[in-house]
C-alpha cells in the first residue's frame, strides 16, 4: 500500500515552498537537509507531505518519549490507512549493572518492563517486516541493540487452514520463538495446548488465536482475551517471535563455544596479572550464566553475550531498529501442501528509507553521547572481572555508525545547531504560520520585589518590562503598588488565564522546585501537575492530555516543556529564574520555551529575571525578527491571526492502552493512603509521636541499606505531616 495523506486543509504559508524544496532535495540525492521551522508553522504537516511525495518508509527520532507519542498521534491522523508505530524504551524503571571501585560496591541490573510499550515495539518490527508504508516514531532507543532481523525473520510461523501439523514440532517451535507454555490464563507471549486446541496470544496484539487441530488445522479463530467471544474466523495467521532476541540451536552452540574460548583467554590474562579475585569472579559468573542459558534459555544480563549469539566480530555495531528498516520486506511464499511448519520468504534486497531528526539541536547531542557513557560503565565491569570484554559490544551505536546506517536525513528544528547547518545540502526556512499567529509577546518581570522608588518604563503594564537600550542589562524597578515576588505575580496571572479557560506552562530550574511549586499551587486551589524525567512515560502522556481536556489548568516542568509540546490551549508560558545562565536558560532553550505560547492568539511569555542576560537579549531579538516576518505576511494577505484548532485525542487510547491497564500515580497513592490508615488503626498515640517513631524507623532502614522500606516510610511520614497540618 502507498502512503496516502488525509487532511482537511491544504499547505499554506511557508509550507508549499518548504515541501517543494525538501522533496526536490531528496530527488537530487541530498544526504542531509534542514527544515528551520518556527513553532506552530506546521513542520509535522510539511514532513507528512514530503513522506507522501517520496513514498519512503520513514523513521522519526525524537529526544523524549512524550514528544514521540505526540508526533506518533499526529502522523496517525495524517496517515490513517498506513502503519504508524511507536518505538521507545520499554523500561518503567532501569538500574544498569555497575561497579564502584572506590567503595567496592557492585550494583546488579534491575529493571521493570512495561508490557504495553513492549507490545508497541513488537508492532514496529512486524510492520517493517511485512509492509512498505511504515512510519516509526522513536526515541534514541532506536540506536540500542535489538537482536538480529535475520534471526527474527527466520522463525516466523505461518498457520493456514487445512495445513498438516505435528503438535510436538509446533510446541518446540513456539518455545524457540520465546513463547511461554502455560495451563493458566493466557497473557501476551504465551500459548496453551489442551487436547486438539492450541491457543496463542501474540505479543503485539490484544487478541487470542485459537487453532482446532486433528492431523491438520481444521479451524482458525480470533478471540477477545477478556470475554472469550469469537471475533472472526480466519483463513491464515502469521506469528512473530515473542522477543526480539532469538537464536536457533546452531547459533546457540556456536555462541557457547565462542564464549568459552573468550573466557579461557580472559582467565589467562587475570592469572598473568595476578588478579585472583577477578579470576574467580569472572569464572563463576560466566559459567553460571551459561548453565542458566542451557537449561532455561535465558540468564540475567544475557544481552552482554549478544555478540556471540549474533555471530558478530569484535567491535562490530549491534543490530538496531535501523537494521529492520534497511532489510527488505519479506515476500511470503504460499505454504506447500503437507508442510509441517511455515517457512520464511526471501527478501528483495535492501531498501531505502527516510530519517527525520525532530528537534535536532537536542536529539543529535543525545545520539552522540549515548556510546561514551555506556562504554565507561562497561570498562569498569570488565576490568574488575564482572563481565567478559565482549560485553562492550552490547551497546548503542556510535555517531559515525548511526550516520552510515541511514540513507537520507532531514533535520527539523526551530533552532538548528551549527553542525546541522554546516552539513546540510540546503536550509529550508518555514517562518510564516498558515494561521497568521505571530510569536508571543515577551514580558520581563523582576524575580524579587525591590522597595526603591520606581524608574519610568517605556513599556505598557505596571512592572512589565521589555528589552530596551534604556535598561542597560538590568530590569526596570517595580513600583511599590505592584511589589510582588515572581511566585505571587505568577499566581495572579494563572488565575486570569483560568478565568478565560486557557492553560499555563511554568518552567523551573530543578525537579524539587517543580514539585514544591506544584504543592504550593495546589494549596491555592489551582488544578496543577508537575512534569519531569522521574514521571513515568505513560503518566507524562496522560498529564498532557488532561491539560488539553481542562482536567488540569497548569503544568509545572523542568526541561520537558522546552520542545515540541503542541498545546494550542496554552496562552501563557512563565519562565522562572530566566537570568540564571546555563543549559536550561541559554538562547536556544529560551527561544524553544517561548515558542510553547505561539499556538494561541493570546500567547504571552513572562521571563522572571533581575538581570537581562545576553541569552535573553538574543532570544527576544530572534523572536522579534520572526514576529516582523509574520506581521508583514499577515498585512500583505489580509490575515487575522486565530488560535490553532486541533482535535483532542487520548494518545494512550490511540496506542490501545486503556486506563485500567495503566497504573497511574494517583491510584497508587490512594492505595498507599489506605494501607497507612489501616496501619494506624488502634494506634492511639499522638501524631507527633507516631511521626517521630517512623522517622527513626526510616533512618534505621536506610542505615541497613533497606532503601525501598526507607522510601515507603518517608512517604508515610509526608502523609502524616500533611494530616497533622490539616
Amino acid at each position: 500500500m502507498k502512503f496516502k495523506l488525509k487532511s482537511s486543509y491544504l499547505p499554506s504559508g511557508d509550507q508549499p515552498q518548504a515541501i517543494k524544496k525538501l522533496t526536490a532535495g531528496l530527488e537530487r540525492g541530498f544526504k542531509k537537509q534542514t527544515l528551520l521551522g518556527v513553532t506552530g508553522s506546521g513542520k509535522t504537516f510539511t514532513i507528512a507531505n514530503v513522506i507522501e511525495k517520496s513514498q519512503l518508509p520513514t523513521l522519526v527520532i525524537s529526544h523524549n518519549k512524550t514528544l514521540a507519542a505526540q508526533l506518533c498521534q499526529e502522523f496517525r491522523e495524517f496517515f490513517p490507512k498506513n502503519a504508524v508505530e511507536y518505538f521507545v524504551s520499554y523500561y518503567d524503571y532501569y538500574q544498569p549493572e555497575a561497579y564502584l571501585p572506590h567503595t567496592d560496591t557492585y550494583i546488579e541490573k534491575e529493571a521493570q518492563i512495561n508490557e504495553e510499550i513492549d507490545r508497541l515495539r513488537h508492532a514496529c518490527t512486524q510492520s517493517l517486516m511485512t509492509r512498505q508504508d511504515v512510519i516509526i516514531v522513536a526515541s534514541v532507543s532506536a540506536i540500542y541493540g535489538l537482536g538480529s532481523p535475520e534471526e527474527y525473520e527466520s522463525v516466523v510461523l505461518h498457520f493456514k487452514q487445512n495445513q498438516i501439523l505435528n503438535r510436538e514440532a509446533i510446541t518446540k517451535q513456539l518455545v524457540a520463538m520465546q513463547f511461554e507454555r502455560t495451563n493458566a490464563d493466557l497473557r501476551r507471549g504465551q500459548f496453551r495446548l489442551r487436547g486438539q486446541t492450541l491457543e496463542v496470544m501474540p505479543v503485539n496484539e490484544e487478541i487470542i488465536y485459537r487453532f482446532i487441530i486433528d492431523d491438520k488445522i481444521e479451524l482458525i479463530e480470533s478471540l477477545d482475551p477478556i470475554s472469550r467471544k469469537i471475533k472472526n474466523k480466519l483463513p491464515d495467521v502469521w506469528l512473530f517471535p515473542a522477543k526480539h532476541y532469538v537464536a536457533n540451536p546452531e547459533a546457540r552452540e556456536r555462541a557457547f563455544k565462542s564464549i568459552n574460548t573468550e573466557l579461557k583467554e580472559r582467565l589467562k590474562y587475570f592469572i598473568k596479572k595476578n588478579k585472583i579475585l577477578e579470576y574467580e569472579r569472572l569464572k563463576r559468573r560466566t559459567r553460571y550464566d551459561l548453565e542458566m542459558i542451557k537449561n532455561i534459555g535465558y540468564c540475567n544480563g544475557i544481552e552482554n553475550y549478544s555478540r556471540h549469539f549474533e555471530g558478530r566480530k569484535e567491535g562490530e555495531p549491534p543490530f538496531t531498529l535501523l537494521d529492520y528498516f534497511s532489510k527488505s520486506n519479506n515476500i511470503y511464499l504460499p505454504l506447500p501442501e503437507g508442510e509441517s511448519l511455515a517457512i520464511a520468504g526471501e527478501g528483495v534486497g535492501e531498501k531505502k528509507f527516510l530519517t527525520i531528526i525532530d528537534e535536532s539541536h537536542v536529539t543529535l547531542p543525545q545520539i552522540r553521547g549515548m556510546y561514551n557513557g555506556d562504554k565507561a560503565r562497561k570498562d569498569t565491569l570488565i576490568e574488575h572481572g564482572f563481565r567478559l570484554p565482549s560485553a562492550r559490544d552490547n551497546r548503542p551505536l556510535q555517531y559515525f555508525e548511526f550516520t552510515k546506517k541511514i540513507d537520507q536525513i532531514i533535520y527539523m528544528s526551530a533552532t538548528p545547531g551549527a553542525e546541522e547547518i554546516k552539513e546540510s545540502g540546503q536550509i529550508v526556512e518555514q517562518i510564516v504560520r498558515p494561521t497568521g499567529l505571530v510569536d508571543p509577546e515577551v514580558i520581563i518581570r523582576k524575580i524579587f520585589p525591590i522597595a526603591t522608588s520606581p524608574q519610568p518604563s517605556p513599556y505598557k503594564g505596571e512592572g512589565d518590562v521589555r528589552l530596551s537600550p534604556l535598561n542597560k542589562g538590568r530590569v526596570g524597578e517595580r513600583s511599590s503598588k505592584n511589589n510582588l515576588s515572581q511566585i505571587e505575580d505568577l499566581l495572579i496571572r494563572i488565575n486570569e488565564r483560568i478565568k478565560n479557560k486557557e492553560r499555563v506552562l511554568v518552567t523551573t530550574l530543578t525537579k524539587r522546585m517543580a514539585e514544591d511549586l506544584t504543592e504550593y499551587l495546589e494549596k491555592k486551589k489551582i488544578k496543577v501537575k508537575y512534569l519531569h524525567s522521574d514521571v513515568e512515560t505513560l503518566d507524562r502522556i496522560q498529564t498532557i492530555t488532561d491539560l488539553r481536556l481542562g482536567k488540569i489548568d497548569v503544568i509545572v516542568g523542568v526541561n520537558l516543556l522546552r520542545e515540541g509540546l503542541d498545546i494550542p490551549e496554552v496562552s501563557l508560558v512563565a519562565i522562572l529564574d530566566a537570568d540564571k545562565e546555563g543549559f536550561l536558560r541559554n538562547e536556544t532553550s529560551l527561544i524553544q520555551t517561548i515558542g510553547r505560547a505561539a499556538r494561541n492568539v493570546n500567547g504571552q511569555v513572562i521571563l522572571y529575571a533581575d538581570n537581562i542576560t545576553n541569552s535573553i537579549k538574543q532570544a527576544v531579538k530572534e523572536t522579534d525578527r520572526r514576529r516582523k516576518i509574520q506581521l508583514a505576511y499577515n498585512k500583505k494577505h489580509g490575515i487575522t491571526p486565530k488560535t490553532i484548532e486541533k482535535n483532542i485525542k487520548n494518545i494512550l487510547a490511540e496506542f490501545g492502552i486503556t486506563p485500567l491497564k495503566h497504573k497511574n500515580i494517583k491510584s497508587l497513592k490512594q492505595k498507599q493512603d489506605k494501607i497507612l490508615k489501616l496501619d494506624l488503626t488502634g494506634d492511639k498515640r499522638p501524631l507527633a509521636e507516631i511521626i517521630k517513631d517512623k522517622e527513626q524507623q526510616m533512618k534505621m532502614a536506610a542505615k541497613s541499606l533497606e532503601f525501598e522500606l526507607a522510601a515507603i516510610l518517608r512517604d508515610e511520614i509526608h502523609e502524616l505531616k500533611r494530616s497533622k497540618k490539616n
